[in-house]
């Protein structure tokens, strides 16, 4: 039961998220910061995998070689999706699949949480700023033009707010489940590559979600726009909690499904991963952000690590600690970051499938394609922030 919670959760947060308004305005460091979330996917993915290969072909016999895959879901995109794609893969004889992409991401948490502290204090040497003298300032709190503004439903309307906000959510949700419904009814004819190919589509159920979330959020503004409609039935007030209920429970799910009799067999590998795995984003994520960002370094670094270990909300922690009020614009920054990250990610889906080919075929070639097509798409990605970064430094 546990495990089907964070399954629909990750999806039901993240459709909720993306259904909430959007600014226009664009800023150069979305598309950066999107660019460095794919690029250390791409890192820990490289990491991950050339371990498991290597454990399987010489110390672990038994080992599934695609395990060290699951660093980069774990880590980079969450217990959620670790437990998709993990459970996916015990149809094609991963044992406990699921378990294991859980428990990886449960150590990414303490990663984010206890590796961000020490990595916040080594960065912040000397550099915390002196305590705030004379009176403290109130903080922003939601009032009620914030959950009910001009052409939304009142709220002493019959229809509950939150239930017009659980039904849209719920219409996303719906149109993907049809949408994995009949992929799975094309591709499942076409031989081991189509069902392979069709389970790995239900374990991005989420990110076809935020895609239908997405083209609803656009055609809703534009009949706004027009004044086709009047009223404003997506609520953002109500729609930020629904999505951070929705994750909260998430993470406790995901924890506390975690079989320990699954953890002590899988104890040499999970570990081996897990800490390689925290070190090199704690590394990469340090090197990188003093190379892309002009300001707020410190604030880049911590918020990226703890998203990048994590999930967006130890990131937000960590930002909290070095920006208490927000003031720099880095937390938006890493939400619509996250977001371009799904477009530049969505190739990695793809490459996803290449080793369980190779695995079901028991051909080891596809092995190497897998490393190469990671290693080629962050040489391409690496060119596209050095670009990126070169063309904004002047305007900053």
């Amino acid at each position: 039961m546990l495990e089907t919670m964070v399954y629909h959760l990750m999806a039901i947060g993240f459709i909720a998220l993306t259904l909430k308004s959007r600014s226009r305005q664009t800023d150069p460091n979305n598309g950066k910061t999107g660019m460095l979330i794919v690029s250390t996917y791409l890192i820990q993915g490289l990491a991950g995998f050339a371990i498991s290969l290597i454990m399987a072909a010489w110390f672990l016999p038994d080992l599934f070689p695609p395990i060290g895959l699951l660093l980069p879901l774990g880590y980079g995109q969450g217990p959620g999706q670790a437990f998709s794609i993990g459970s996916q893969w015990e149809a094609i004889g991963f044992e406990s699949g699921g378990q294991i992409g859980l428990t990886i991401a449960t150590l990414g948490f303490l990663w984010a949480c206890i590796g961000g502290v020490i990595l916040l204090n080594i960065l912040t040497r000397g550099k915390r700023p002196a305590p705030e003298t004379g009176e403290r300032k109130t903080s922003s709190i939601s009032t009620v033009s914030d959950i009910s503004e001009g052409g939304e439903i009142p709220l002493s309307s019959g229809l509950d707010k939150i239930t017009v906000q659980l039904f849209l959510i719920g219409l996303v949700y719906l149109a993907t489940y049809l949408t994995l419904l009949l992929l799975s009814k094309w591709l499942t004819p076409l031989g081991t590559f189509g069902q392979t190919l069709a389970q790995l589509f239900w374990g991005f159920h989420f990110l076809i979600g935020t895609v239908y979330a997405i083209l609803m959020r656009l055609i809703y503004d534009y009949l706004i726009q027009k004044k086709w409609s009047v009223t404003h039935y997506p609520n953002d007030y109500l729609m930020q909690r629904i999505s951070g209920t929705a994750f909260d429970f998430m993470i406790t799910a995901s924890i506390s499904a975690i079989s320990i009799t699954v953890v002590r067999s899988y104890f040499i590998p999970v570990a081996i991963l897990s800490t390689v795995g925290g070190l090199i984003t704690m590394f990469y994520i340090t090197w990188i952000s003093k190379r892309l960002f002009q300001q707020h370094q410190i604030e880049y670094t911590v918020a990226l690590y703890g998203m990048l270990t994590g999930t967006i909300s130890t990131g937000m922690a960590l930002l909290k600690e070095v920006d208490p009020q927000f003031n720099s614009n880095v937390a938006e920054t890493l939400v619509l970051g996250s977001a371009v990250g799904l477009v530049f990610g969505f190739p990695l889906m793809l490459i996803l499938n290449i080793p369980v080919l190779g695995y079901l075929n028991n051909n080891y070639t596809f092995y190497l394609y897998t490393l190469a097509a990671f290693a080629l798409y962050l040489l391409l990605l690496w060119g596209g922030l050095y670009r990126t970064h070169r063309r904004t430094k002047k305007t900053q």
